[in-house]
C-alpha cells in the first residue's frame, strides 16, 4: 500500500513556558502543504522484521533512528505485524521546519493501521503520535489546527486562504531543533496566533510571530533575508515555518513571484498554486 505524507507550516508559533520535562509549551496554527514524501509499504516474508529503503533526498543516520522505522517498532510491541518493507521517498526539505519526518512516521502508522486492519481510530492514533514527536498528532488528520501543550493539543480551525498563491523557500541552511530552543525568548504573545489568523491576511503583520525567528535570525542572516525578499516581492505576509530553515510567502492571486530569479538556484524553491 502507499501514500503521500504532506508538509505543515506554522502559522505564528509561540513558545509560552518552558516544561519541567525539558519540552516546551506552544501556542501554533498548523496548515498542511501539499509537498509531499511518498511512502509505500509492502509484506515481505523473506524479512524477519522492518527493512528500510530510501531514496529522494539522502537521510544521515542509522535506519534504526529513521521515525517510519521507529513508527512501525511502536505499532508492532502492540500488534502483531508481520516483517515489512518501508520505501520512503524524500522530497519535503530536511532541518526546514516543515514537518516532514514526522509527516512520514504519522502517515506510516496510518497506512499501517490501514494495511493490516488494526482498526484504530484518531484518538488511538493521536497517542501513539506523540509517542514519536511533537509535531506528529497533526498528522493524523492533516487538516488546519491550533496547537496547544507541545504540539498534541489540537483543535481544528476553520481558514480559508483560497485567494491567496503560498511560496516556500529555503536556503541550504540547517537549523537543529535543539539549537533552535536553546536560544528562544520564552512568553505569551499579547494575541493569541488563533485570533490573528481569524482576522484578514492583510493584518497579520506585526500581530503574527515566529517566535524562534528573533534568535535564529543573527545566527543564520541568510534566512532573515529571504523572509525580507518575500515582502520585497510583494507577500501579503511571510515568516519562517517552525524552527527553521524554511520560509513561506502568501501572495494574492495574480501576484505571485517567480522565485527561480528572485533566489540562488541551489535553493528549495515551490510555488504552490
Amino acid at each position: 500500500m502507499k501514500t503521500r505524507a504532506c508538509a505543515k507550516i506554522n502559522l505564528g508559533l509561540n513558545i509560552v513556558k518552558r516544561r519541567p520535562d525539558g519540552y516546551h509549551d506552544l501556542q501554533t496554527v498548523f496548515y498542511p502543504v501539499p509537498i509531499f514524501d511518498d511512502i509505500e509499504i509492502l509484506a515481505d516474508t523473506t524479512l524477519t522484521d522492518v527493512a528500510l529503503v530510501m531514496e529522494g533526498q539522502p537521510v544521515e543516520g542509522a535506519a534504526e533512528d529513521n521515525l517510519v522505522v521507529k513508527a512501525y517498532r511502536l505499532l508492532a510491541s502492540l500488534y502483531k505485524l508481520p516483517p515489512v518493507k518501508i520505501c520512503l521517498n524524500k522530497r519535503i526539505p530536511m532541518q526546514a521546519g516543515m514537518g516532514g519526518g514526522s509527516a512520514d512516521a504519522t502517515f506510516t502508522l496510518r497506512l499501517l493501521n490501514d494495511m493490516f486492519s488494526l482498526h484504530m481510530d484518531a484518538e488511538q492514533m493521536t497517542g501513539l503520535a506523540a509517542q514519536l514527536g511533537a509535531d506528529c498528532p497533526f498528522f493524523v488528520e492533516a487538516r488546519p489546527a491550533y496547537a496547544e501543550g507541545i504540539g498534541e493539543r489540537l483543535s481544528p480551525i476553520d481558514i480559508d486562504l483560497g485567494n491567496y498563491r503560498l511560496a516556500i523557500v529555503k536556503p541550504p541552511v540547517a537549523v537543529s531543533t535543539r539549537e533552535a530552543f536553546a536560544h528562544v525568548k520564552v512568553g505569551f504573545p499579547e494575541i493569541n496566533c488563533r485570533d490573528v489568523v481569524a482576522l484578514p491576511m492583510e493584518e497579520w503583520r506585526g500581530l503574527l510571530k515566529n517566535d524562534f525567528e528573533e534568535s535564529i535570525f543573527p545566527q543564520h542572516p541568510i534566512i532573515g533575508e529571504a523572509k525580507e525578499q518575500l515582502y520585497k516581492l510583494g507577500a501579503v505576509y511571510a515568516a519562517m515555518s517552525g524552527s527553521g530553515s524554511a520560509l513561506f510567502g502568501f501572495f494574492r492571486k495574480g501576484e505571485e513571484p517567480t522565485l527561480d530569479t528572485a533566489f540562488p538556484n541551489d535553493w528549495f524553491k515551490q510555488l504552490i498554486v
